[in-house]
């Protein structure tokens, strides 16, 4: 992709309406575009492709426009400048099937529901404020759920992303790693960042987590927190507790989401009847403003070995529960 820069020269009386009380509407621009704004004294400095930087430029024009006819410009000045101006890749208004599928526009790729299951899952997440994707790895449950949440960032429906996983071992010891708590925690938390710079350019990646508009956090650290305006995302649910889960549900604040991914057949907690996904399947199941999908082995999208992989150790457990229980006998 080709990457440009410009510089645009602001009014220095007009710095603090066009970008808003603690850069309120300067961070709505952002959100919408991967490209870069930089701030230095009465300079924007744009970085990223020249469609986007020619559009951002348009954006500031009008809204310099709007301040200087109205003597100030508000949120939905901002936000309806940018549904106007917007001229970035567009889905087909003739195409009923990306319209139906397309999730985010990437900076690798388009990234789109490839399945019926899939597209279940976008259709849920639209429906519904919570929602609970389940099943085994490789059906896209992690990767969909922060690709929805970017395209919710950018439209504006939600302020910043948080997302969150337990830190349990999976027969490594945490304690017995290198490292700060930081660099202890990084293995964890390394499938959600890896999603993230599939999607989001790792310069505008790094400013958006400087900038706490993108939090990735273990899932201890959320207590005590109201999440309002959020999208939040808690990945390989399994491994929390009933206690944690119900800490995590309880979070959310107004205008937010939440999505919880896990597989149940995957549990590393001691005892496995503790798990707070397991618990909160059979207690929510009911609950207005709750979605479940269920993924299986036959929607996974991965590498086609990943699923007569997890057939095969399927087949193993089952064998070995069968010469446990006749063992027994």
């Amino acid at each position: 992709m080709e990457i440009s820069e410009k510089i645009i020269k602001l009014n220095s009386n007009d710095m603090l309406s066009l970008l808003g009380y603690n850069d309120k509407y300067l961070q709505l621009i952002e959100n919408k575009f991967q490209a870069m704004i930089t701030v230095r004294g009465d300079n924007l400095i744009l970085k990223g492709a020249p469609e986007e930087i020619k559009t951002i430029e348009s954006v500031f024009k009008e809204l310099t426009y709007m301040l200087n006819r109205n003597g100030s410009i508000n949120t939905n000045d901002v936000s309806t400048v940018l549904e106007i101006l917007d001229t970035g890749t567009k889905i087909a208004s003739n195409s009923t099937i990306d319209r139906e599928t397309v999730i985010y526009y990437g900076v690798r790729d388009v990234i789109r529901a490839r399945n019926t299951k899939q597209q279940d899952y976008l259709q849920q997440v639209n429906k519904n404020d919570v929602v609970f994707s389940i099943g085994p790895a490789g059906t896209g449950k992690t990767f969909l759920a922060v690709a929805m949440a970017l395209d919710a960032l950018k439209k504006n429906q939600v302020s910043r992303i948080i997302l969150s996983r337990p830190a349990v071992e999976a027969g490594e010891s945490l304690g017995f790693l290198p490292g700060d708590l930081k660099e202890k925690l990084d293995p964890y938390l390394k499938p959600l960042t890896d999603a993230l710079f599939y999607m989001v350019p790792s310069e505008k990646l790094k400013s958006m987590m400087e900038k706490e508009v993108i939090e990735i956090i273990p899932l201890a650290y959320m207590r005590g927190r109201t999440l309002n305006s959020s999208f939040v995302i808690l990945d390989e649910a399994q491994n929390s507790t009933i206690a944690q889960m119900k800490m995590f549900l309880t979070r959310l604040g107004e205008h937010s989401k939440a999505i919880v991914t896990g597989d149940v057949t995957q549990v590393d907690l001691l005892n496995k009847e503790s798990s707070g996904l397991i618990h909160a399947y059979n207690l929510l199941k009911k609950v207005k403003g709750i979605g479940f999908v269920e993924f299986s082995n036959k929607h996974i999208v991965r590498h086609r070995l990943v699923a007569e992989i997890l057939k095969a150790y399927e087949r193993y457990d089952k064998q070995n529960k069968h010469n446990k229980s006749e063992e027994d006998k």
